[in-house]
């Protein structure tokens, strides 16, 4: 077995679950102590990360590699929401469906750190994250 493979058969599914985990405890921080109002998008993406953290945490204990099933579509579909909203955030050509998306805008910047960094695009680096390490995980275990 390769280095990469044993790497990430041994680490993945804690460190795929660390990212869940953090991208959850962010999204509670900017809601709940932040208060930062969810627009409906972001509803969308934390329904698609939430059960990740649990997944992924029950997987970790469990050593369960074939978790990678039920993972992806999730952290797939969750990266596509997340670069949606961010387009919505960051292009013209997305702003006017921003305003249909309910009494919160989903073009509001909560946050904008170093002029990019928003909201949606950390939940996107996190569902990409998750996606990487099970894509590898997969080919790991096909062989």
């Amino acid at each position: 077995m390769t280095n990469w493979k044993r790497i990430i058969q041994e680490n993945g599914l804690h460190l795929s679950w660390a990212v869940a985990l953090v991208a959850m405890l962010g999204s509670l921080f900017f809601s709940e102590i932040m208060q930062f109002a969810p627009c409906k998008l972001c509803w969308y993406q934390r329904i698609l990360m939430y059960p990740l953290a649990i997944i992924l945490g029950i997987a970790a204990v469990r050593k369960d590699t074939k978790i990678y099933l039920y993972v992806l579509p999730l952290s797939i579909w969750g990266a596509c929401i997340s670069t949606y909203h961010y387009l919505m955030q960051k292009t013209a050509l997305f702003k006017e469906a921003a305003a249909a998306c309910g009494p919160i805008p989903c073009d509001v910047d909560y946050i904008n750190w170093l002029g990019f960094i928003t909201i949606p695009l950390l939940a996107l680096i996190a569902f990409v994250l998750i996606t990487v390490i099970h894509l590898l995980m997969w080919r790991a275990d096909r062989g």
